[in-house]
C-alpha cells in the first residue's frame, strides 16, 4: 500500500506557480454587491418589460454586464431566472426579429446563457430548471442563425464564466 500513497500528493499545492482561475480573468470591477444591485435592478427591469410585451427591451437590459466571478452566486440566479421568464414568454415567430436588435456582445451572452441552461437541463436544482430544452434549442437555432458560429466559438473560448 505505501508504494500507492504518492497518488495522493496533491503536487500543484505544492508548485509555487500554479496558474488559478482567478488569475486568468480580472474580477468583475462593480465588486460583488454592486454585482448583486444591478441583478435585483435588471430583473425589475425585465419583468415590467415582459409585462408591457417589450422583449427586446428586456432582453437587452439583462444581457448587458451580466454577472461574472466569484461571490456572486445569487446575482447570477436573478438573472437567469429573469432570462428565464423571457425565453418562456417569447412566441417563437418573433425571436429572429428580437435577436437582429442586440449588439454581438450581447448575443455571445444569451448563447453563453444558453449552454448554461443545457447544461442544467440534467439537474433538479439546475439553471436551465424552468425552461425546457425545446426553448432553449429554438433560441440556440435561432441565435447561429442570426450570429454564426463564431458566437458558439466566442463563448466556448471566453474564460469568463457567467
Amino acid at each position: 500500500m505505501a508504494e500507492y500513497a504518492f497518488r495522493k500528493i496533491d503536487i500543484d499545492a505544492l508548485d509555487e506557480d500554479t496558474l488559478l482561475r482567478e488569475d486568468l480573468v480580472e474580477p468583475d470591477p462593480r465588486g460583488p454587491d454592486g454585482v448583486l444591485a444591478d441583478a435585483k435592478r435588471k430583473s425589475g427591469e425585465v419583468r415590467t418589460a415582459v409585462a408591457q410585451n417589450n422583449i427586446a427591451g428586456a432582453l437587452a437590459a439583462i444581457l448587458s454586464d451580466p454577472p461574472y466571478g466569484a461571490d456572486v452566486d445569487e446575482a447570477r440566479a436573478l438573472t437567469i431566472s429573469a432570462l428565464q421568464l423571457i425565453l418562456n414568454s417569447t412566441r417563437s415567430s418573433e425571436i429572429a426579429a428580437t435577436l437582429k436588435n442586440l449588439t454581438p456582445e450581447q448575443q455571445d451572452h444569451l448563447m453563453s446563457y444558453l449552454y448554461k441552461g443545457m447544461a442544467g437541463l440534467g439537474s433538479k436544482s439546475g439553471a436551465g430548471g424552468e425552461v425546457s430544452g425545446s426553448v432553449l434549442l429554438t433560441w440556440h437555432e435561432k441565435l447561429t442563425e442570426v450570429a454564426g458560429v463564431g458566437c458558439i466559438v466566442r463563448v466556448m473560448t471566453d474564460r469568463r464564466t457567467l
